[in-house]
């Protein structure tokens, strides 16, 4: 495993037209990542260990700088109004740079135009989690459910326009049903009332559910990704639920880091070979399963692809389900 992984790794910095030593070159240039969310969650850990990953790959520092505030746009715009010249870099998930655009009127700035993707290192499935009295124990149960109760059944989210509330209006598309989308502000009062019975499901990241799945006041019935997660070997897919409308479902957050358009190509693709070596290492991706992500490598390319399609894909999401943030 550790073999392929290496052999991936190498191949990635030849597509990026570089030795394999690039990743040991050092230019001395601080580097500040900013995460356009509060400490603590999901994309400051994420970020804080790829700073000393690359921190130790550069031989220079690089610092965390948490600017949260609406929705990850106020960070955003930050690095989208910072100088080129790779001393500025944006922690972006999926939320702020393909959802977003396509959520939030009046944006003064559009991410996927505004920022050059560097590399991508990770992808997050949410997991879908019901009360642990609940009736419901499979994909099938729940959507048998919905159709005999038509708009009577209500999914929490942490917040309007969130991965967790679209993927809910996704999951509603493609099986036909009305459910209803209750937000809350933040994940864990919309868990404290699921597991309580306010509401009967919630598609929710991965850490704060599964304590109260192990603690059993919780019942996971699936992930959203392709594959089944290690943290929770025993919960299958959405896609593995049997109902054909659910064939090929998924809904991830990708991980990865951008940068000011205008920056120097030569430095992208340095700064891209170092991130994938970070990345590749087995501490970086040891924390990674801790926050229930997996490994996504991918250089400039590959994560400007996923980015356009991700843009697509949620900008239908959107615009069907008329949700939108002033």
């Amino acid at each position: 495993m550790a073999l392929a992984r290496r052999e991936l790794l190498l191949g990635l910095l030849a597509a990026a037209g570089l030795p394999a030593h690039a990743q040991q070159q050092a230019d001395g240039k601080p580097i500040r990542i900013v995460v356009p969310f509060a400490a603590g969650g999901g994309n400051d850990v994420f970020a804080r260990q790829m700073a000393k990953g690359l921190g130790e790959v550069r031989k220079s520092g690089v610092i965390v700088d948490n600017k949260p505030g609406a929705g990850g746009n106020l960070g955003t715009e930050q690095v989208v109004r910072s100088t080129p010249d790779g001393s500025t870099l944006l922690l972006g998930h999926t939320g702020t740079v393909s959802i977003n655009p396509a959520l939030y009127k009046g944006l003064k700035f559009d991410a996927r135009k505004d920022l050059v993707p560097v590399a991508m290192f990770a992808s997050s499935a949410l997991v879908l989690v019901v009360p642990a009295a609940s009736k419901v124990r499979s994909v099938a149960d729940l959507v048998k459910e919905a159709k005999v109760r038509p708009g009577l059944l209500d999914y929490a989210s942490s917040g309007s326009g969130t991965g967790g509330h679209l993927t809910g209006e996704l999951f509603a598309q493609r099986t036909g049903t009305k459910i209803n989308h209750i937000p809350y502000k933040g994940t864990n009062p919309a868990l404290t009332d699921l597991a309580g019975g306010q509401v009967q499901m919630m598609f929710s990241v991965i850490p704060p559910a599964l304590a109260l799945v192990k603690g059993g006041r919780l019942r996971a019935i699936a992930v959203t990704g392709a594959k089944r997660l290690p943290s929770l070997p025993d919960v299958p897919t959405v896609a593995e639920s049997g109902l054909r409308e659910l064939a090929g479902f998924e809904s991830t957050l990708t991980y990865g880091i951008l940068a000011p358009r205008g920056t120097p190509d030569a430095f992208v693709k340095t700064l891209s070979a170092q991130m994938l070596q970070v990345a590749g290492g087995a501490e970086f991706q040891s924390r990674l399963d801790v926050e229930g992500a997996v490994p996504l490598l991918g250089g400039p390319a590959d994560y400007a692809a996923l980015i356009a399609k991700e843009s697509a894909l949620w900008a239908g999401i959107v615009k069907a389900s008329g949700a939108s943030v002033d």
